[in-house]
């Protein structure tokens, strides 16, 4: 990493609706991390509850809004555009609704996460919660990873495993896997923003070590 240690890590946050995930990064950093900031919010939809969540603690919002342009590749070049105006070291993807190009993703190689609601490689994709109820899976979980090229298959940082019950709904799934959200995110950004963790080709360095696997991050009982 290139920061300098005594400067914040400039953190830009991309959303499409109602910001649950940019909220518990935005009160873990204002508790527990001096080393990162959310320099700016932006979202692909006007008017989502994320806009009022980055306002309300005086972070900078943009809006660009995607059916504004004929294709990807000229939307991914307006946000790219938009992001590097501030230069971050990290963005975040924090329930963003898009698929993104390659060129977009390697202009950002190595800087860019995203929270995925299953435990990765399984499940890519949406509708997760009700896949693995199909599947009759006993375990569910939620994966932090790097983004790359392939869609929800850049490396794994870490996960969190809960035990699927015998009377769970893919709404009561997602609500407890949330929980799980809301906890991991904060975790990694700060191991990024101490420069414990970062992306080297296609493997992360945690702590000095190349992780063989992602690391476990379930509570002791999982829920």
């Amino acid at each position: 990493m290139s920061m300098h240690a005594d400067k914040p890590l400039s953190i830009v946050v991309l959303i499409s609706g109602n910001g649950s995930n940019l909220q518990a990064i935005i009160d873990d950093i204002a508790k527990n991390n001096d080393n990162a900031c959310i320099t700016a919010v932006i979202s692909n939809r006007p008017d989502v509850y994320g806009l009022v969540r980055a306002k309300a603690a005086d972070i900078p919002t943009r809006v660009i809004d995607h059916t504004g342009f004929d294709d990807r590749l000229s939307f991914d070049q307006a946000l790219q555009d938009c992001i590097d105006e501030y230069q971050p070291g990290l963005i975040i993807l924090a329930g963003f609704m898009r698929i993104l190009s390659p060129t977009f993703v390697s202009h950002y190689h190595g800087r860019m996460i995203n929270i995925h609601p299953s435990l990765l490689p399984e499940f890519t994709g949406v509708n997760t919660h009700q896949r693995v109820l199909d599947a009759g899976r006993t375990e569910h979980g939620v994966s932090i990873h790097f983004v790359t090229e392939e869609l929800d298959g850049g490396p794994v940082i870490c996960q969190s495993r809960i035990q699927v019950k015998a009377n769970d709904t893919s709404k009561s799934l997602a609500m407890r896997l949330q929980i799980e959200e809301h906890r991991l995110y904060p975790i990694v950004v700060q191991w990024i923003a101490n420069h414990r963790l970062y992306q080297t080709g296609h493997q992360v360095v945690f702590d000095e070590h190349v992780l063989e696997a992602p690391v476990d991050l379930t509570e002791s009982s999982p829920s």
